[in-house]
C-alpha cells in the first residue's frame, strides 16, 4: 500500500511540473486574430499628364490604415506550414500635391486630402518555422498577395478653410497581384494558446484612372504589422 502510494504521488508531481505540449505538429491548425496596419510607403505617385491644354502634376501619399486580421495556418509537418491572410477591409486616407497649368495663368498649386479607398488584402503564403518544438517559435514565408479596392472615391478639398470641390468625378483602382515576404513569431503558453507578431511586406501596385483618363500606377508597397491571439487544434 506504501509503494502504491509512492508511486501515486510521483506520478502526481512529475505531471503537475510537466511543461505544456508546446511543439506546432503536422495535420495541425492555428486560428490567429487580432488587430493589423497597413503602412504604405511615402510618394506613392508622381505623374504629369496633359488634358485639353492642361497640364496637371499629381503627387499622391497614401495613409496607414488599421483594421482587423484573420490568419488560418494549416502545418503540413512539424516545420512547413501553408498560411492565409485575411481582414476586414483597411481604409485609407489619399492626400495629394496638385498643380495646375493652363499655359496662360500662373499655375495653381494646393496640398489636400483628395480621396478615400478601401480595400482588402488576401494573401497565401508558405512558412517555415525554425523551432517547432520551442515556446517562442519564429518563422519566415514567403507568398503571394491578391489586393482589390472595395471604394475608390474623391473627397471635398478644402484648403485654407476653403471647398475647392473634388478633383473629378470618378476614381478607379485596379486590383494588384504581387509577392508577399512574411516575418513572424509565435509564443506558444499552454496547449492551445498563443500570442503572435507578423510582419510582411507586400508588393501592391495599381494604376489609377480618373474620369476615365489614365493617371499612373500608385505603388502602395506596405509594410503590414499585425499582433494576433491565436489558437492551435
Amino acid at each position: 500500500m506504501k509503494r502504491l502510494l509512492k508511486v501515486g504521488i510521483a506520478t502526481a508531481l512529475c505531471v503537475a511540473l510537466a511543461g505544456p505540449a508546446i511543439a506546432h505538429e503536422s495535420g495541425q491548425w492555428i486560428l490567429r486574430a487580432g488587430a493589423g496596419q497597413v503602412a504604405p510607403k511615402s510618394n506613392n505617385l508622381s505623374e504629369t499628364v496633359e488634358d485639353g491644354g492642361i497640364t496637371i502634376g499629381v503627387a499622391l501619399d497614401v495613409d496607414a490604415g488599421t483594421s482587423l486580421t484573420l490568419m488560418g495556418t494549416y502545418m503540413f509537418t512539424s516545420n512547413w506550414a501553408f498560411d492565409i491572410l485575411a481582414a476586414w477591409p483597411f481604409k485609407h486616407d489619399v492626400n495629394g500635391v496638385i498643380s495646375i497649368d493652363d499655359g496662360m495663368n500662373p499655375p495653381e498649386n494646393f496640398s489636400a486630402k483628395i480621396a478615400e479607398v478601401e480595400h482588402l488584402p488576401p494573401t497565401f503564403s508558405v512558412q517555415y518555422h525554425f523551432s517547432p518544438d520551442a515556446q517562442f517559435q519564429p518563422y519566415v514565408g514567403l507568398g503571394v498577395n491578391y489586393t482589390t479596392f472595395t471604394s475608390d472615391k474623391f473627397t471635398d478639398i478644402i484648403v485654407d478653410g476653403e471647398n475647392l470641390g473634388t478633383l473629378g468625378d470618378n476614381l478607379s483602382l485596379d486590383d494588384s497581384f504581387g509577392v508577399a515576404a512574411q516575418l513572424g513569431a509565435d509564443w506558444v503558453f499552454n496547449n492551445n494558446w498563443l500570442v503572435n507578431f507578423d510582419l510582411r511586406w507586400i508588393n501592391i501596385e495599381s494604376d489609377m484612372t480618373v474620369d476615365g483618363l489614365a493617371i499612373g500606377t500608385v505603388e502602395i508597397d506596405p509594410w503590414v504589422y499585425s499582433l494576433n491571439v491565436g489558437y492551435r487544434f
